[in-house]
């Protein structure tokens, strides 16, 4: 990417858009250096559904700004009106499942599983360590991704550079 080229549009898909692809969202655009735009959501949110507070909390303490996280079904970026993906990553195995919609550009995908922080039982410290947990691993990707050199960013490269980094 030369410093003149637009960033990467990358959405990361989870089932409820609460948890994994909040936090995936929050720390790209943290982490990006312009080189990214990240964006979130989830294929059957809930209704009235909102970033788990435990997710925010995380990011808050790491210092990883949260304004404008909000949660949201993937149909708003199926829109003719959405940004074109450029990279869509599902967060969770069941987003993983699913039929997605047609998205616009037809963008590389890939599959980064996690498990899932919320669905953790336990005193309110370990739920909290699970998010901890969950947000590091999502950063350590995350931060590999965004030292790729530019050409593994461009559209020949970018799908097996995305598949490769479920691996690490």
């Amino acid at each position: 990417m030369s410093i003149d080229s637009k960033p990467l549009n990358v959405l990361f898909l989870c089932t409820h858009n609460s948890a994994r692809s909040i936090l995936a969202e929050a720390l790209l655009n943290a982490l990006g250096n312009g080189r990214f735009r990240a964006y979130s959501a989830g294929s059957s949110p809930r209704e009235h559904q909102r970033p788990n507070p435990l997710g925010l909390q995380v990011l808050q303490a790491a210092g990883i700004p949260i304004e404008g996280l909000h949660s949201k079904s993937w149909d708003v970026f199926a829109a003719r009106d959405a940004p074109v993906m450029d990279l869509i990553i599902t967060v969770c195995g069941n987003a993983a499942d699913e039929v997605c919609p047609v998205w616009p550009g037809h963008p590389c995908t890939a599959h980064w599983g996690y498990p899932d922080p919320s669905a953790g039982t336990g005193t309110d410290e370990e739920k909290l360590e699970a998010f901890r947990h969950t947000m590091h691993a999502i950063k350590r990707r995350l931060e590999i991704m965004c030292q790729l050199p530019a050409e593994m960013l461009e559209p020949a490269s970018l799908q097996t550079s995305a598949r490769a980094l479920s691996n690490s």
